[in-house]
């Protein structure tokens, strides 16, 4: 992914980019994002960008391995988030969804990750602390909560499920308030192309829907030019 690709995702949202997708496949039915109402720590935040960076947790019941091993897994845990390559986000699924109790988001966590350099956590869990998280550090979560449970990690770097959509440790990954979307390998050459066609597209319709005097016979004049500017 070029400066220029990762620039343009930063600035436009996920459905944007979900439809944008769709246009450099040259079909619709594009399906790789979540399903369901997630919540974000700072809606006005804007998109995370990046290379996912996986784990799961578990919080409701303490973990039964010995504390060394506990340790061990949260350290190799933070190891994994602070190296690696490129712009990354944080992909976090909690095994004990829909009933998360441990609120693995809050002020440190975040903070930690932020200092990693990381774009932003992705989470069917719960974030806490919303007050004081750090400002560039947007959590799109599954909920809001105020403990921390007997929260642990259980795995690192392998696939993860978050609202319906599996995502693999290295996946492209775009998400903001409207939810998350893998992009597909296939489609990262033509992509900043697609979106700024997209966004050209659009203006067809809204720059005459914005203006006075806008009536059904400018608007069936702007929906043809729209569909036809799509074929």
């Amino acid at each position: 992914m070029n400066q220029s690709l990762l620039d343009l995702l930063k600035k436009v949202d996920t459905p944007t980019v979900c439809n944008a997708i769709e246009v450099a496949q040259g079909k619709r039915g594009f399906n790789e994002f979540t399903r369901g109402t997630m919540l974000c720590s700072d809606p006005d935040a804007g998109a995370m960008v990046g290379y996912a960076r996986t784990a799961k947790i578990a919080a409701v019941n303490p973990p039964s391995e010995p504390p060394e091993e506990i340790r061990q897994r949260r350290m190799d845990y933070y190891r994994h988030m602070a190296t690696g390559s490129g712009p990354a986000v944080t992909v976090v699924e909690d095994l004990d969804y829909p009933d998360c109790i441990g609120a693995y988001w809050g002020e440190i966590n975040t903070t930690v990750h932020k200092g990693f350099g990381i774009n932003g956590a992705l989470t069917n869990g719960v974030m806490r602390d919303l007050g004081d998280l750090p400002d560039g550090f947007p959590v799109v979560a599954g909920s809001v909560g105020p403990s921390h449970g007997f929260v642990h990690v259980k795995e690192i770097g392998t696939p993860v499920t978050v609202f319906g959509l599996v995502i693999k440790d290295g996946d492209l990954v775009h998400a903001d308030r409207h939810g998350a979307l893998v992009i597909p390998p296939e489609v990262v050459g033509n992509l900043e192309q697609a979106i700024i066609r997209l966004l050209e597209t659009e203006k067809l319709v809204l720059n005459p829907a914005r203006a006075a005097g806008f009536d059904f016979d400018a608007f069936e004049k702007a929906w043809a030019a729209f569909e036809a500017s799509r074929t």
